[in-house]
């Protein structure tokens, strides 16, 4: 997983005099932008390139406690991005879950705070492959598209992200997506205080988004990936054609686990998509784009 070096890359930007940043290292691949003054910018990157350098090996070192499904005893853990994954997922303990749920939000909150450290940004975003962690100075915003279907590029939702809301992460979980998934939602996008807090809570939903049909595909995890987390646990590896009231009922499943996280302050909006149809909590930040949301 180390083998190759951290990598940084100059990408364009909306102003050519303000470029992004590409941040890869193994499986962590970052696309990273800051708003505000060229030299605040400019020690924000720099910042940001100087705590990529040993985030991954920080991880590899702990992965064999990272993999492990979280019970009773909060685990101990030495790096800053292996505590803040326990401490994402902790709250779920209950049901099988590893701190493994919520690595992508993490890593982004991370290289956010490193960026945020001394530096005076009007805005900025750390995006690890849809996983967002954000910060918005005062009167700032930032728009983020839903696409719930990457197969099929399609503008689902737009979550309209100010600085006067308490949100500062956004994470999206489904069966379609780079981890694997219990459940067959197409995605969930979930606004919570942080990256890994709604890495870890969209996990979760999306999990819940489920239904006994005989269109639904699974293989236990570790036939599909010797390395899962999830062991022999089966995970979603294809949803055929659903009758509407499968995924009715299978929306509502996951709304409801929605509803609970956000009666509890662990979630600030959410969006559930399965096969076209929608639901969403939070609908004053997070708008469905074309189609409309069935509650």
């Amino acid at each position: 997983m180390t083998g190759q070096p951290p990598s940084a890359v100059w990408l364009s930007g909306r102003d050519p005099a303000a470029p992004r940043l590409h941040l890869q290292h193994g499986p962590i691949d970052l696309i990273v932008e800051a708003f505000g003054p060229a030299a605040e910018r400019q020690r924000a990157y720099e910042q940001a390139v100087a705590c990529f350098q040993d985030i991954l090996s920080a991880l590899v070192r702990e992965l064999h406690a990272l993999r492990k499904p979280l019970k009773h005893a909060h685990p101990l853990l030495r790096g800053p991005v292996a505590r803040r994954m326990a401490t994402a997922c902790w709250p779920y303990r209950d049901v099988f879950i590893t701190p493994m749920a919520a690595v992508a939000g993490s890593v982004a909150d991370e290289i956010l705070q490193a960026m945020l450290c001394d530096t005076t940004l009007d805005k900025a975003y750390v995006n690890n492959g849809g996983d967002i962690a954000f910060h918005l100075a005062p009167a700032e915003s930032l728009r983020a598209a839903v696409v719930c279907n990457p197969d099929l590029p399609h503008l689902d939702a737009v979550a309209t992200l100010t600085a006067d809301q308490p949100s500062r992460g956004i994470a999206t979980s489904g069966w379609r997506g780079r981890s694997f998934s219990r459940g067959i939602a197409d995605a969930v996008t979930v606004l919570a205080s942080n990256a890994a807090m709604a890495d870890a809570a969209a996990t979760i939903i999306a999990n819940a988004v489920d239904v006994d049909h005989p269109a639904i595909e699974r293989q236990p995890a570790n036939t599909l990936r010797d390395e899962s987390d999830l062991g022999e646990i089966p995970v979603t590896v294809n949803v055929g054609t659903l009758p509407f009231f499968a995924v009715d009922e299978a929306l509502s499943a996951g709304l409801c686990r929605a509803q609970d996280l956000r009666r509890t302050g662990l979630i600030h909006a959410a969006f559930l998509s399965l096969q076209g149809e929608h639901r969403s909590i939070g609908g004053e930040t997070l708008l469905a784009s074309e189609r409309k949301a069935m509650g």
